[in-house]
């Protein structure tokens, strides 16, 4: 039986267009009435699901809880590693491109690459959005999206909007936009039947996750950054369901091999159906346990063969250095200092007999001072995004 959700409804409003001094040409100048989506209150509805569905959510939410579980320590290791890639592979489908180098080299404080910048934003917001696990909360969402946010004040970080927004055609107006999101005004009503909806224990985990996305997305509740964090909330709803537990796996990855087919899925929620948006998660899910796996046992495999090539004394702090490699493959000396727990001053020792074994690799950066790298790791972190792929360019 097919699953049965509340479309979305509408309602008349009026747009009023700001005045311009070079106006688009064709732009309406005057007043004009418009469609905004009117989104259902979800708090309370139940999931009416076919069984191929629930199967399928079901599995692909056991896969992830063995990702997860399974390697124990070994996989929790690269946790740092998979957060970013979580990260990155949820900026790209926002259109934000950046290669594992400039974006930890951004975490230091590069200024080499503005959407390098942004990802490590979203980082950042990813790392609060499972801190704040045990709190899921329109409080939470707002502090996830300030710090995704807190490098853009013009996209007010931290508050719901107070103005209409769109997907397609102009940013000028919303005249024929593809969707206009609910007046401003429905928005933290809204949010707050979300919380209802996304706090609830007698649904599916990954059913609830998929769920509870999609009307995230359909509310659109801040000027920018909805989809990084919506893809953030999700991240922190499988650690409040106890589905991951130690690391942040990439679902978006395998969401970016289909960017079309999660737009679609998002179209057909707001149409009624529910099963594409779960479908849509659960084979995410999949695709992101196979290549992060492949992920992990490459930084593993990089990571046993810097043994045979380091010949410093067995007490160095250059041995310690090595994990520390593995999970963060830019460094400077402060941050390698702080993850010794040594005086800045003495991490340069092991930094350059990493050196000198061909471990790492150093570049200063302008006004930054000396950077180090691993290139072994980037490139298997660059691999993995093109793993991910994306089946649709446009």
């Amino acid at each position: 039986m097919a699953a049965s959700w509340p479309a979305l409804q509408y309602e008349e409003l009026t747009w009023h267009p700001a005045a311009s001094v070079f106006p688009r040409a064709g732009a309406a100048t005057h007043p004009f009435t418009y469609r905004a989506a009117v989104p259902p209150h979800i708090g309370a509805l139940q999931p009416n699901l076919d069984s191929r569905t629930t199967q399928l959510a079901l599995e692909a939410e056991k896969e992830l809880a063995r990702f997860d579980a399974a390697q124990g320590g070994s996989i929790a290791s690269s946790a740092p590693v998979l957060l970013r890639s979580e990260a990155s592979s949820s900026s790209q489908i926002e259109n934000l491109n950046a290669s594992a180098r400039f974006i930890l080299s951004a975490e230091l404080g590069a200024k080499r690459s503005r959407n390098a910048e942004l990802i490590a934003g979203n980082t950042r917001a990813l790392q609060a959005a499972l801190e704040l696990a045990g709190d899921f909360s329109s409080t939470s969402i707002l502090q996830m999206h300030a710090t995704l946010l807190a490098s853009q004040p013009r996209h007010a970080p931290g508050q719901w909007r107070q103005e209409a927004v769109w997907i397609g055609t102009h940013s000028d107006s919303p005249a024929g936009a593809d969707y206009v999101a609910p007046g401003h005004e429905r928005v933290p009503e809204l949010i707050e039947d979300l919380v209802r909806f996304g706090l609830r224990t007698d649904i599916p985990a990954l059913v609830s996750v998929a769920i509870t996305h999609a009307q995230f997305e359909t509310i659109h509740p801040f000027t920018d950054g909805n989809g990084r964090t919506g893809r953030a909330i999700a991240q922190s709803m499988l650690r409040r369901h106890g589905v991951t537990r130690n690391v942040a796996v990439p679902v978006s990855a395998g969401l970016l091999a289909d960017v079309r087919g999660y737009h679609a899925a998002l179209t057909a929620y707001r149409n009624g159906e529910i099963a594409p948006m779960i479908d849509a998660f659960a084979h995410a899910s999949l695709r992101a346990v196979a290549n992060a796996s492949r992920l992990v046992a490459e930084i593993q495999a990089i990571r046993k063969s810097w043994d045979d090539r380091l010949t410093a004394r067995k007490n160095s702090n250059a041995w310690k250095l090595l994990d520390v490699i593995a999970q963060r493959p830019v460094l400077n000396s402060a941050a390698a200092a702080r993850a010794l727990g040594v005086q800045q001053p003495n991490v340069y020792p092991p930094l350059n007999a990493l050196v000198e074994a061909g471990i790492l690799k150093n570049k200063t950066e302008h006004q930054l001072g000396p950077f180090w790298r691993n290139d072994e790791v980037l490139q298997a972190i660059d691999a993995f995004a093109a793993r991910a792929g994306r089946r649709d360019r446009t």
